[in-house]
């Protein structure tokens, strides 16, 4: 890959976040967006009271985090990303996944957390992280050390847990490609924490190409199996299948930049988002800066509604399996726009 031959640097000082107020809540002024179909209150709560005694019973965080469980609203996200699921186990099995997710993420990746993640020598847990769901073979004395390894933490547990739960409705493709999604995620995580090592500030492009992998695809590939059915793996490998399929993730990962700014600035200024790297690739305000972000998130958001219509057009599973990606990125938004304990945005209109 290409670099710029004078390398950008973050704009502002170490302490610019106390420049940027989050002022503002709800949805950023001039996103296009989906309304989300509400979700049920007594289905969240039965999600979320399924999710801890899941979480609790695994022993996969201890009780000084219940916090934070209680503040991402676990339940609620997955609500209102799976409109269409078709019960609740299914539900609850995706919001497993998510905290999963999650888990691997703060513990393992993100040093800004205080939990004992890292940048340095990242792939070694994370491929540890990979096996869990995608079992070593050998002897059966290597093996069964294997199996007593994924039991080490809580990160390897809620992998392994998760992912036997998904399989038990799932079909062995959809659980396949999970896996595989999965590898696509670790690997953004290995690219930014290379970058955050080297001091590398990203071309905007370069930047994108990263967070296409580091991005929700593996919670955007499991909507066909929650609302219980199957896209055929020749249907799902098609190019054009893929393709909205990444736009989708694409547009729902910038709302996470876009909504999470200023908890980033806040915590670690030099942490890369989508508005900082245009501001230090272009030399601008961080506001021009988020802006222009909103811009690039619109385009591509408007590129997945045009193209999913005209696949929809295709076949009626088609059109059910792009409906579910236009249901989680608008759950999904909405769930940002909301949860004002983990999001605020700059007070930039």
């Amino acid at each position: 890959m290409s670099t710029p031959t004078s390398t950008p640097s973050l704009p502002g000082p170490p302490n610019l976040a106390r420049t940027v107020r989050a002022r503002r809540s709800g949805v950023v002024p001039g996103l296009r967006y989906r309304s989300a179909v509400p979700a049920d209150p007594e289905k969240v709560a039965e999600v979320d009271r399924r999710l801890e005694a899941w979480a609790r019973g695994l022993d996969l965080f201890p009780t000084a985090w219940k916090g934070d469980f209680s503040g991402f609203q676990f339940g609620r996200a997955v609500v209102l990303q799976h409109p269409g699921a078709a019960d609740l186990e299914r539900l609850t099995v995706a919001g497993q996944l998510l905290l999963a997710e999650n888990l691997v993420d703060n513990l393992y990746c993100e040093e800004d957390e205080g939990r004992g993640g890292s940048h340095r020598g990242l792939g070694g847990p994370l491929i540890m992280a990979q096996s869990a769901i995608d079992p070593y073979h050998g002897t059966p004395a290597l093996e069964a050390q294997w199996r007593e390894g994924m039991q080490a933490d809580g990160p390897l547990r809620s992998y392994h847990w998760a992912v036997k739960d998904y399989a038990g409705f799932a079909t062995p493709s959809q659980t396949d490609r999970f896996v595989h999604d999965i590898a696509r995620l670790h690997l953004g995580y290995l690219a930014e924490a290379a970058w955050a090592e080297t001091r590398h500030v990203p071309q905007v492009w370069e930047y994108l190409v990263m967070r296409q992998f580091n991005n929700f695809r593996p919670c955007l590939s499991i909507v066909d199996a929650v609302d219980g059915y199957e896209l055929p793996e020749a249907v799902y490998a098609r190019p054009e299948i893929q393709r909205i399929t990444a736009l989708a993730c694409n547009a729902t990962t910038i709302v996470n930049d876009l909504y999470s700014f200023t908890r980033e600035l806040a915590s670690v200024p030099t942490h890369l988002n989508l508005p900082q790297v245009i501001a230090a690739n272009e030399r601008c305000g961080l506001k021009a800066a988020y802006l222009k972000a909103v811009e690039i998130h619109n385009e591509i958001m408007a590129a997945f509604e045009d193209e999913s219509a005209l696949l929809a057009a295709v076949s009626p599973l088609v059109e059910r399996y792009a409906q579910g990606l236009s249901d989680w990125v608008a759950g999904n938004h909405e769930w940002h726009a909301t949860n004002t304990h983990r999001y605020h945005l700059p007070n930039y209109w």
